[in-house]
């Protein structure tokens, strides 16, 4: 399993990220007293000629090097942010981050070059585990091992290398493509091509390349715990599914609907993958045997990630307060009969918000007076144990709501250290590509029968329970129902901030002030005012993609192209 590895990287030198990884060699220096073996890192010599370690080096690019503050406590971070303090869904309409932790300026639109907040680790552990990967599928002919191991860690390695490029497309745009290139020392960096950026669609046409090959020589199973974790054929269909969905969406437009609805339909006719049947909040509890995780990352204790209770928990309880949920968030979830709360025939109470919501709320969100670990929540005030009147009142949600999803109830708030932060974080999962496979063909051919059962079959799983969507709808109906489901289904693992720029919405959705609700106790009454929980959130035409950090502008003498706007 990953969670085991200890296997140490090699030795960089920093000159910038598309160079980073080049080989401080020793052998290639002239001076004696520089000529020390390490003692504390694996040679490049016993790699190619020791097939365990050579898998091991495959198996350790499944993490990346920690680039900042926050990252990866316990273990080294995997891809994207996953469940860190600051999770990604606080540079969202999904929630905020209650102690800031560099997401604010996100939020505000005041990201820059030179001040990328949680977002500029990206571009650097792309390229550095692009350089990894490229450097072990150069010497994998190498390596004494059989045909079929052999085979099976190129498929891993395309797919890695696949999943870094997606990084770097969804938050850059168009990037600097290295195909099989590793750069070393004496090569010639002033004139090579090596800062150019390729267009979005050659970008995505040769990720998904790299899947479909990849997708040849993994296995549709992982057999043992060894592979636990590790890359299958349906995570490089699923991560191909993924990205040729975001190919024809509007703010790539290089794509086809009818390619995502076909390459969606490939995980589905596997026949491998189902929808986990055993609760909802369960589902993200719930690592091994679930049909539903096509591909997670695993953790244990001694080897966690962030305790998400006490990060997330509310501040009675000893919990930190964390990514909070916003009200904006909190609107999307339809009424238990299927009815939007905008719509006038939904029963929604504004003064008794909480009753009758689609169950995936509950199971999402800790709210006023929701039940908790034996308790309830009391964000009320005056006086509410979860308030600003409460113990700890420094980690008072700013929202009055908490979060409840990921959490384990059965594990410790207080003193959690070496015991919780077991949760697997879920990359992939079947719901996603039941939802990617509705809206492209909603998209190609309008809401034929095989879209209402993909949306039908999420909402009507057991524990959920929403009614079935009505008959009739129209293209644009069908099309605001998927976004919604996909906003409530997938809410918390990094797709909202995606979402919403592919779709090209994010100039609404992002522009709306952050919204929180004060709720107010008068006796047996009690009143729900809705508040600006985060003052400033802006969004601009030029935030639909990250700046890439002026450093790596810089180290390539200014050859390096910067995102447009910035």
């Amino acid at each position: 399993m990953l969670k085991y590895l200890k296997m140490k990287s090699k030795n960089i030198i920093a000159v910038s990220s598309i160079l980073a990884g080049i080989f401080l060699s020793v052998s290639a220096c002239k001076t004696d007293f520089l000529n020390v073996v390490p003692t504390d890192r694996v040679s490049d010599a016993s790699i190619l000629t020791d097939s365990s370690l050579f898998e091991s080096y495959v198996i350790n690019r499944y993490m990346g090097v920690r680039l900042t503050d926050k990252e990866a406590e316990g273990t080294p971070p995997g891809f994207g942010r996953g469940f860190e303090y600051a999770m990604w869904s606080s540079l969202t309409d999904e929630s905020i981050y209650n102690n800031d932790d560099n997401t604010w300026l996100v939020q505000k639109g005041q990201l820059a070059p030179e001040n990328t907040g949680i977002a500029g680790t990206l571009w650097g552990r792309s390229y550095r585990s692009i350089r990894e990967i490229n450097y072990a599928l150069t010497n994998i002919a190498k390596v004494p091992m059989s045909v079929a191991q052999k085979n099976r860690l190129t498929g891993e390695l395309k797919f890695l290398r696949a999943f870094r490029y997606q990084d770097l497309i969804r938050n850059y745009g168009g990037v600097v493509l290295m195909s099989d290139k590793v750069l070393e020392l004496g090569d010639d960096f002033a004139n090579a091509p090596i800062y150019t950026k390729s267009p979005i669609k050659d970008c995505i046409d040769y990720a998904v390349a790299q899947l479909d090959e990849a997708s040849k020589l993994l296995p549709v199973n992982n057999s043992n715990s060894w592979q636990l974790g590790r890359a299958t054929k349906g995570a490089a269909l699923a991560l191909k599914s993924r990205l040729l969905l975001y190919a024809a969406s509007p703010l790539y437009n290089t794509g086809t609907w009818q390619a995502a609805a076909a390459s969606a339909k490939e995980v589905m006719d596997m026949g491998k993958y189902s929808l986990f049947s055993n609760g909802y909040d369960k589902l993200f509890l719930t690592p091994e045997n679930n049909p539903e995780i096509i591909f997670e990352r695993l953790y244990t204790q001694g080897a966690r990630h962030v305790c998400l209770e006490i990060s997330n928990g509310p501040n009675s309880y000893g919990g930190w307060g964390g990514n909070v949920p916003l009200q904006n968030f909190v609107d999307s979830y339809e009424m238990d009969n299927g009815k939007p709360i905008t719509d006038p025939a939904s029963g929604y109470n504004p003064q008794d918000p909480y009753k009758h919501r689609d169950p995936r709320f509950y199971m999402t969100v800790l709210y006023n007076n929701a039940d908790y670990r034996a308790n309830s929540v009391q964000s009320y005030l005056p006086g509410g144990k979860d308030s600003k009147d409460g113990p700890s009142n420094w980690n008072t949600s700013k929202t009055g709501y908490y979060l409840k999803k990921f959490m384990n109830d059965n594990l410790p708030i207080d003193n959690p250290w070496d015991i919780a932060g077991t949760q697997p974080w879920i990359y992939f999962r079947y719901a996603e590509i039941l939802l990617n496979y509705a809206e492209a063909q909603n998209e190609a051919a309008g809401p034929d029968q095989t879209v209402y059962t993909a949306v039908n079959s999420i909402r009507n799983r057991p524990g959920v329970n929403m009614p079935a969507l009505q008959a009739g709808l129209s293209q644009a109906q069908m099309r605001e129902i998927i976004r919604r489901e996909r906003q409530v289904e997938l809410a918390f693992e990094e797709h909202r901030y995606y979402d919403v720029r592919r779709w090209k919405v994010a100039g609404v959705t992002e522009n709306v002030p952050a919204y929180g609700i004060e709720v107010i106790k008068n006796g047996n009454t009690v009143t729900y005012n809705r508040k600006e929980a985060l003052t400033g959130r802006h969004f601009e035409e030029k935030n639909y993609f990250l700046p890439i950090p002026r450093a790596e502008i810089q180290a390539s003498n200014g050859k390096l192209a910067q995102t447009a706007g910035y």
